[in-house]
């Protein structure tokens, strides 16, 4: 009789811990697929706020172009958008569950002509004179080996004429990069791409530099002759008032106006990088794209973004 009481307690025992077990093994599931669906939610969310940011960002640019005028500093599409709270856009129902999440937006547009630009290294299908010695110049106040450069500017001659779609191509050449990041390809160190980071850009055709724009390192590097300071001046002269033309600039700069016909200098820009940032309760997602303004048609090139995910909560129970 003991025996069978025993066993009895035993059995109900181990059914107890086994409903247990399954009860706890469903609610993990169940709070896994809500995990999941919210982050969903969040990004596909995000994706959209930032597609409208960017759309935003393509308007003030085409209005920009509308008005005409050199581009500049100071006017409003180079105001960054500082971080805005918009987290009654994401739900208009005040009793909906998501009325209460906290979203922010944070933005800027860049000008890309404000940066040398490593395609201007080659020039058909050699490599540029004046494209290289800016480089040249751009390295040594860096204090960057002068040698990456030439293996910078054959690298890139290379894919270039091994990315040709007639046949006459190399298979054999590099990749042509699409991104600064992918630079590394051509056998630039890492270490040298993080310091010419702020300096340079990839666009897909030669480009000028805009003179509104660009820093004193970037002028130095650009304009033959031109030491330091005067750069620096140059700078500190346009914040009281931008140029209207080259012909202004060289007004300031001797060595600008001997740089003024070789075709490398501007004060007009066409490519543009735009940031934006969405933070979603803990979740950050960023999306960096660049756009070609040609006239009043201002067109994506290309977009990426990156996700930070928010910390995961601990399971129920």
């Amino acid at each position: 009789m003991k025996r069978q009481k025993g066993a009895a307690l035993l059995a109900a025992m181990l059914t107890v811990t086994l409903v247990a077990t399954m009860a706890a093994a469903a609610l993990w599931q169940q709070w896994r697929s809500v995990e999941v669906e919210a982050a969903e939610r969040s990004r596909v969310q995000s994706t959209w706020l930032l597609t409208g940011a960017l759309d935003w960002a393509r308007l003030i640019l085409r209005e920009d172009a509308r008005s005409g005028g050199a581009d500049h500093l100071a006017e409003p599409w180079a105001v960054p958008l500082q971080e805005a709270r918009l987290a009654t856009f994401l739900s208009m129902d005040v009793s909906n569950a998501d009325a209460d999440r906290d979203a922010f937006l944070s933005g800027q547009v860049s000008d890309l002509q404000a940066r040398l630009n490593v395609m201007n290294l080659i020039d058909q299908d050699k490599i540029s004179v004046h494209g290289k010695l800016a480089f040249d110049r751009l390295f040594e106040q860096l204090g960057l080996p002068p040698e990456q450069v030439n293996v910078l500017a054959d690298q890139l001659l290379a894919a270039k004429k091994g990315a040709r779609s007639d046949g006459t191509g190399n298979p054999q050449a590099p990749l042509m990069p699409q991104r600064i990041e992918q630079l590394v390809w051509l056998g630039l160190p890492a270490a040298s791409l993080g310091a010419l980071k702020p300096y340079i850009t990839l666009l897909p055709e030669r480009t000028q530099i805009n003179l509104n724009t660009a820093s004193a390192e970037v002028l130095q590097a650009s304009v033959t002759g031109l030491d330091p300071a005067e750069a620096k001046r140059l700078v500190a002269a346009r914040e009281t008032a931008h140029f209207s033309t080259i012909t202004d600039a060289g007004q300031r700069s001797e060595a600008v106006r001997e740089a003024s016909s070789s075709g490398q200098l501007s004060v007009n820009s066409r490519f543009f990088e735009v940031r934006g940032r969405i933070r979603l309760d803990q979740a950050v997602v960023e999306e960096r794209s660049v756009v070609q303004r040609d006239g009043l048609n201002v067109r994506t090139l290309w977009r990426d973004h990156d996700t930070t995910p928010a910390p995961a909560a601990p399971p129920p129970g």
